[in-house]
């Protein structure tokens, strides 16, 4: 898995595994989270948004299990 950045004042970068459906975010503060058992369709709204920031809020944040790397 790849870094891809993000033109976001939140999320510095994410990164997806379709095979695990996992997704990796790193903030612009530093830290990195892994969320689990997130459909592709997710991550790649995540990457497609308007706003991440926003978009992470709405569908990722409270919705999927997480573990800070």
């Amino acid at each position: 898995m790849s870094w891809t950045p993000m033109d976001s004042s939140v999320i510095a970068a994410v990164r997806y595994d379709a095979r695990t459906e996992r997704l990796d975010i790193r903030f612009t503060s530093g830290l990195v989270y892994r969320y689990f058992a997130v459909p592709r369709f997710v991550a790649r709204g995540l990457v497609t948004a308007p706003s991440a920031g926003e978009y992470f809020n709405a569908e990722i944040r409270d919705a999927y299990d997480y573990e800070r790397l």
